[in-house]
This record gives C-alpha cells, structure tokens and sequence, in this order.
C-alpha cells in the first residue's frame, strides 16, 4: 500500500496534559482524506505535529516515504496546509499575498497565481487589501495560497469555516477536481460530518485525543444499509415484542424511543400489525438509510 501521509503512536504532552495519545493514522496516495472528530477531539494538535509547527512527545511521522525532522525543509516544500485560520499581511492585496508566498516557496510559473484565484473566484478582490476581504473571502484566499504552488499534498483544519452553504459546496467541489483532475492527495479535518461524506475515500475517526477508526467510506456504505426506524412510547416492551413474538435479533434502540430495526426477513407492515396487538402503538414507522453522522455517533457512543 503506497502512503504518502503516516503516522505511529503520535503523541502530544503540554504542561503535564496528554492532548493526543497514540495517534496511528494511514493517507493513501491520491485520495481525500477525512480527519473526523468533534471539537476538542485533537485534530488541530495532530495537524500541528504533521506541518511540523509543533514536534511530537512520542512517536513517528512520516511524509512522502521520509520521517519528518525538524529539518525536512525540502519535504515540507510539496505540502499545502491551512492549520485554524489563515492569516496575511492586512494591507497587502490578494494577488500581493500569493506573490509574496510563490516568491518565498520558490515558486515561478506563469499565470499560477491568476489560475489559483479564479479557481476560489476571487478574480475581482484580487486588487483589494486584505483586511477589506469578508471572513468567507480570507478562508478561500488561504486555499488558494495552500494550492497555488501545485503541492502534492494538502492539508486542511476545517477549511469551509466563515464559509456560506454556497461556499462549502464551492470548496467541496474544489476538492474533487484537485483529487481527480491533478492527482494532488488531500487530509481535511472537519466536525461537520456531512461536509465529507461525499467527498472522501477514506475516514479516520478521533475523539478525546484517541484514534477511533480509520474506515473506508465504501466500506462505510455497505454496513451502513437500510433499516426500518420504529419510534415508540414503551421502548422496553417493543424490545421485547419484536425480540420474542417476531423473533428479531438484529436492531438496536436509542435513548429517546428509536429503534432501527436491520432484519430483512420483515415487513414494515407485519411490524406494524404485530407491535399493535401486543398493544404496542408506533408513533412513527418508515425506512431509513444510515449516514456518515449515524456511523460516527454510534463509534463514538453518542446514541
């Protein structure tokens, strides 16, 4: 298996607490990456260790097939990253900020810093000062900074903050055509779970400091399948119901009444009836397919 980005038992200690412990995660080579995790989980810390802002307590890195040192200058040259909220000289335009980065990355070819501003449609602002630009306006400036060099890799600490609805499916849409279209791989690190579902290939799920899983989304959609969600008053008594009067094993109950029921040898209508003379009312009843959030949530045992 070809990674580009990994890491070993990464660990990270500031004044006596642990903020990341163990941290084994895998980047494939030409795919888009999801860092997932709720806030504070250690995403940004670990995202700090792989752009070597901040070193690690224990544990390996490695990048492009090297491990990273304080002195990996020339590897940490194909990288693009935006760790928290990028930032720029204020009273500098945009096209200033990127030919000030080209010209610190070595970085001339023709037309680059045109090509990365139309691609995050800010043509126009381009001969703004900075500090005119809008939240949304600074976060697309920063990608386009992170992509304007062509890295091979990208990584990015919650890209679409500031971001409208617009913007993220602008940024979403970015990011596959940098996957497909130039091969460039991408790590995005995001609580809004449904921000990556449909981009990623592959997963990895942290919380409290601690490496949950690393999952494939096709691997996600095939356990993920449809089921029946049931929602009653007496949830014990349509436990019991569907486990001893319709023989049911395979469903699951959360706390506020649901059930989701995985058989597949029973009908919607069948669970009705039954659930009725065994004077178990449904107050709702119907089909569902599992999502990315569903998945998390029961990893991270939140239902």
């Amino acid at each position: 298996m070809s990674y580009i980005l990994q890491t070993d038992r990464l660990t990270k200690t500031i004044g006596g607490k642990t903020l990341v412990k163990d941290v084994s995660l895998h980047v494939k080579k030409g795919e888009i990456y999801g860092f997932l995790g709720p806030n504070g989980a250690g995403k940004t810390t670990v995202m700090r260790m792989l752009t070597n802002l901040w070193k690690p307590t224990e544990g390996r890195i490695e990048l492009f097939g090297e491990t990273l040192t304080p002195k990996s200058y020339e590897v940490l040259k194909r990288m693009g990253s935006i760790i928290e909220f990028p930032t720029f000289y204020e009273h500098m335009t945009g096209y200033e900020n990127l030919k000030l980065h080209s010209e610190y990355m070595g970085y001339y070819q023709h037309g680059s810093i045109e090509k990365a501003l139309e691609l995050l449609d800010l043509t126009e602002a381009a001969k703004k000062p900075v500090k005119e630009y809008s939240l949304g306006m600074k976060e697309r400036l920063g990608i386009a900074r992170a992509v304007l060099c062509r890295p091979e890799l990208l990584i990015f600490d919650e890209p679409t903050n500031g971001l409208d609805p617009a913007g993220m499916r602008q940024i979403r849409e970015l990011f596959r055509t940098l996957c497909t279209e130039y091969g460039i791989t991408i790590m995005v690190s995001t609580h809004i779970l449904s921000e990556i579902e449909n981009i990623a290939h592959t997963v990895g799920i942290i919380r409290q400091g601690r490496m949950q899983k690393e999952i494939s989304m096709e691997e996600i959609r095939r356990m993920c399948l449809n089921c029946i969600e049931l929602s009653v008053q007496n949830q014990e008594r349509a436990a019991y119901v569907l486990s001893e009067k319709l023989g049911l094993t395979n469903f699951k109950a959360a706390g506020d009444g649901r059930i989701r029921i995985y058989d597949d040898g029973v009908s919607m209508e069948k669970l009705s009836k039954v659930l009725a003379l065994n004077d178990v009312p449904a107050i709702a009843l119907g089909k569902k397919a599992e999502t990315l959030e569903d998945y998390f949530l029961k990893l991270t045992g939140e239902v």
